[in-house]
């Protein structure tokens, strides 16, 4: 096997060395199927993250309304905590699935000494969770922390002992059974945390809920593996292969997880939990950015690989364009419109006691663009992790002493505008790097062969419109009475109108444009487009 043009040799070997055992020249020269698109493989995940979105969606806006707005400072500072650790404590491991499974004759070895390094990893990051307790409550201003340090520590350490879940799922090609677990694990991480605030058990109950939910996680990791072939679970040689190719990712996500949440942390520590409510509002992350970007950036990995695999690298040019322009038309659209009734939005969903949310979440929309490139995705596939790590050291020695004295001094908004700035380097850095590693001997990929400029376009001011349209509507629907000032149904129904007028345009859009579309939607949009022709 040879290394591709600008590539580092060290990963040509690696893949040589991996071969040992795992890859033959038979499975070298398998085809990809050509029928099926990269959304399209991807559409059973971004279907079932759909429906977890919306079951989701409902926890912060339950408990921003229910906890006082200190207690939801606590809250949201302890899974902030958990999540920055559970990022980075599998040192890209788990990612590495995406790497060497569809590569492999024998996958079970890599799903075995995944799961039993994950075990590791999550005990090791709990106990020092445990000692760490009383720091952290002084660094972050919120002695809540220390209350809840005990729980705080379990649950992070079976929240990583079972990360690889669904990634091995997906790492196999099965995304309807990875759909399956993401719908199942979402529902019940929902009840966890809001059936115990309904109960008045506090902040208390709902960690002994998430406790118990990380714990459930776990169990179906392992019983999967357990059902799987009776072939190794454990081979030394392969795990120094798969630690080779990971540990310069992980070494870059410790950079780049502490670093893209820096911002909240110093804010934290500058104004204590009940000001952070407030910043933490503004700082929510809308879920179909996820919802989209995630599934398609790991099917995306996969397919490259099987590409490699069938002698079919020259594809992964196009592979990627076309990821592009089918993340902006389903991404950029909702962003313009919740920019443009952002106040409504804000007052609606958590209450007025946040409205002074609504421009730090403007500045902080301004980040979600950048998930129509699917450029980390791209790069672990073809094995540029190294590259990756060099960003985000970069990345992290400009983004948190920027973060710092942005802080300090402009306040919440200067802490967004920080985080915007930061991922912005970040993203520049990667692009540099990916046309290089999706060339080939035989053709020189250039950035601009990546880039769908002219669809980019139309698509930017298709989603400009439809967020016109969208603040047009919620102002003319304010003026009318449909109830008395602050019922529910007063602040409810402008921002209702405003998304009926938004999703209608939106739904013309994606007819317009032929994207592939998950679920009953996406079916019934196929059949509307499949009658043109006829009709014509």
């Amino acid at each position: 096997m040879r290394a591709h043009a600008g590539g580092d040799p060290r990963v040509a070997r690696l893949v040589q060395a991996a071969a040992r055992g795992q890859l033959t020249k038979a499975a070298a020269r398998l085809s990809v199927p050509e029928t099926t698109s990269l959304l399209g493989r991807a559409g059973p995940l971004i279907a079932a993250r759909l429906v977890s979105a919306c079951v989701t969606l409902c926890i912060p806006l339950v408990l921003a309304r229910m906890m006082p707005q200190a207690e939801y400072g606590t809250y949201k500072l302890l899974f902030l905590v958990s999540l920055t650790a559970a990022s980075v404590l599998p040192l890209g491991v788990t990612q590495s699935l995406y790497f060497f499974v569809p590569r492999a004759k024998e996958p079970r070895v890599y799903f075995g000494q995944t799961l039993a390094f994950m075990l590791a990893s999550g005990v090791t990051g709990a106990i020092a969770l445990w000692a760490l307790g009383p720091a952290l409550a002084a660094a972050l201003s919120t002695p809540g922390l220390l209350e809840h340090r005990l729980a705080l520590a379990a649950y992070t350490g079976l929240v990583v002992a079972a990360f690889p879940l669904e990634t091995s799922i997906t790492s196999l090609g099965r995304t309807r059974l990875a759909a399956v677990a993401y719908l199942a694990s979402d529902g019940l991480r929902a009840a966890a945390l809001v059936v115990p605030a309904l109960a008045g058990w506090g902040l208390a109950g709902m960690m002994a809920g998430m406790t118990a939910w990380a714990a459930l996680r776990l169990v179906a990791a392992w019983g999967l593996v357990a059902r799987g072939p009776r072939t190794r679970l454990w081979d030394r040689a392969l795990f120094k292969e798969q630690l080779a190719y990971a540990l310069p990712f992980g070494v870059a996500i410790l950079f780049a997880i502490p670093q893209q949440y820096a911002h909240q942390f110093i804010v934290a520590h500058a104004v204590g939990p009940a000001l952070f409510a407030i910043y933490a509002v503004a700082c929510f992350e809308l879920p179909f950015v996820d919802l989209f970007y995630t599934p398609t950036g790991e099917v995306l990995m996969v397919q490259l690989g099987e590409h490699e695999r069938a002698g079919r690298r020259s594809e992964g040019a196009a592979a990627f364009r076309d990821a592009v322009d089918r993340l902006a038309v389903l991404i950029l659209p909702p962003i313009a419109f919740f920019f443009a009734v952002a106040p409504a939005f804000i007052t609606t969903m958590f209450g007025a006691r946040f409205a002074a949310a609504a421009p730090v979440f403007r500045v902080c929309l301004l980040v979600m663009p950048l998930g129509i490139w699917p450029l980390d995705a791209t790069l672990r596939a073809r094995g540029e992790t190294r590259h990756i790590l060099a960003t985000y050291v970069a990345k992290a020695a400009v983004s948190i002493p920027l973060a710092w004295l942005a802080v300090q001094r402009f306040g919440l908004m200067g802490a967004a505008g920080s985080y915007v700035a930061a991922e912005v380097l970040g993203r520049v850095l990667l692009a540099w790097r990916v046309p290089a590693s999706l060339s080939t001997p035989a053709r020189r990929v250039r950035l601009r062969d990546l880039v769908p400029t002219a669809r980019l376009a139309r698509t930017l001011f298709v989603s400009v419109a439809l967020g016109a349209v969208g603040a047009g509507t919620c102002q003319v629907a304010a003026s009318f009475e449909v109830a008395p000032p602050g019922a529910v149904l007063h602040r409810l129904f402008p921002l209702a109108a405003a998304a009926t007028a938004f999703g209608a345009g939106y739904l013309v859009q994606l007819s317009s444009s032929a994207t592939a579309i998950p679920g009953a939607l996406g079916a019934l949009l196929a059949r509307r487009r499949a009658k043109r022709p006829a009709a014509a």
